[in-house]
């Protein structure tokens, strides 16, 4: 069946075996089809979703809408602070930094006055002698 595009302004040939719908209906069901494929591969490319935890609908659902979260507070950051390099080099400070008390502001100027701040504090535990 052939479908005219007006956004293209082009004719589209639609392979289906299903005879009852119109072919408006199927080109529509394509179109909808190919806005979730696309949807999906922007998903893993950006956040790094390598498989799901959960089969349950809430489970999938919560997952990605923690991704997508995480993704907008990390451009929200890029934005403020007008972070140069990419989202993913920011991930990567993040996540090596996660526990660290260091400040954001710090984390992405890393000058050398801040570069201290990284290292690990001193422990304050004692250690017990070795006893042969």
């Amino acid at each position: 069946m052939k479908i005219y595009d007006p956004e293209r302004n082009q004719t589209l040939t639609c392979l289906t075996n299903n005879f009852k719908l119109a072919a408006s209906t199927i080109a529509q069901m394509y179109k909808l089809r190919w806005q979730i494929e696309t949807f999906f591969k922007w998903i893993k490319q950006n956040l790094k979703i390598k498989s799901f935890l959960g089969t349950s609908r809430n489970a999938v659902m919560t997952q990605i809408w923690t991704a997508l979260i995480y993704y907008l507070i990390l451009n929200f950051i890029k934005a403020q602070t007008k972070y140069a390099q990419s989202l993913h080099l920011l991930t990567e400070i993040f996540s090596l930094n996660l526990f660290q008390r260091v400040s954001i502001l710090d984390l992405l100027s890393l000058d050398k006055n801040s570069l201290h701040l990284l290292d690990p504090p001193p422990s304050t535990q004692l250690k017990l002698p070795l006893a042969l």
